[in-house]
């Protein structure tokens, strides 16, 4: 479903015209609801950078929102030592003097700007930052991840926060809620289930019946 299909829809179910900002705001809505309650891949990103000599601040990405994982690598032999994520009093108590140097093994979010590294690069050292972003919407994109595969759950909860514009009955709002989580219980089965796993390691994916 691309953004034209997923607007019609929302003003033919809610037998209602919107205006473009209005509906904008009720699918990037639905859109923050949904990346902050399921792991989807498109959440993912990785990018590159380097470390510089006697500076303990790695600058984070413009879209950062959450790290997986940071890793330093060799370029040569792609050899990867992944950090270990420590909370900044950690980083604080256990690396209490800046000038004291060597190969980084932790790292932590200072700021909304920057991450501390410990001990300080004593030179500049390779880094991959493998981390969570929200994925252009499909306001701006047209077509996304959950437009193309899996445009229900993005649909139910575009149509929750139009119902509650509209101010409908509590009784239509909660049966918009009832389909929309429906949705992202198939949506987290297929992508937090499914995708995490394989028939090799893990055996046939199984959902407990009540």
């Amino acid at each position: 479903m691309n953004y034209t299909d997923l607007k019609t829809n929302i003003a033919d179910i809610c037998e209602t015209t919107f205006t473009d900002a209005q509906v904008n705001m009720f699918i990037q809505q639905a859109e923050q609801k949904i990346y902050n309650t399921v792991q989807i891949p498109a959440l993912r990103k990785n990018v590159s950078a380097t470390t510089t000599s006697s500076n303990r601040y790695l600058a984070l990405p413009g879209d950062f929102l959450y790290a997986y994982s940071m890793a330093i690598y060799t370029t040569a032999g792609n050899v990867y030592s992944f950090l270990l994520y420590k909370d900044v009093n950690f980083m604080r108590e256990a690396y209490p003097n800046p000038t004291t140097t060597g190969t980084p093994k932790h790292y932590s979010q200072w700021s909304d700007g920057f991450f501390i590294l410990g001990p300080t690069p004593d030179a500049a050292y390779n880094v991959e930052l493998y981390y969570g972003h929200y994925p252009t919407s499909i306001v701006t994109a047209t077509n996304t991840f959950l437009g193309d595969d899996f445009d229900s759950a993005l649909l139910n909860g575009a149509l929750i926060e139009a119902v509650r514009f509209q101010k409908q009955e509590p009784d239509v709002i909660q049966n918009y809620e009832k389909l929309y989580l429906q949705s992202i219980t198939l949506l987290k089965n297929a992508y937090e289930g499914r995708n995490v796993t394989d028939n090799y390691r893990s055996g046939t994916y199984k959902v407990e019946v009540s």
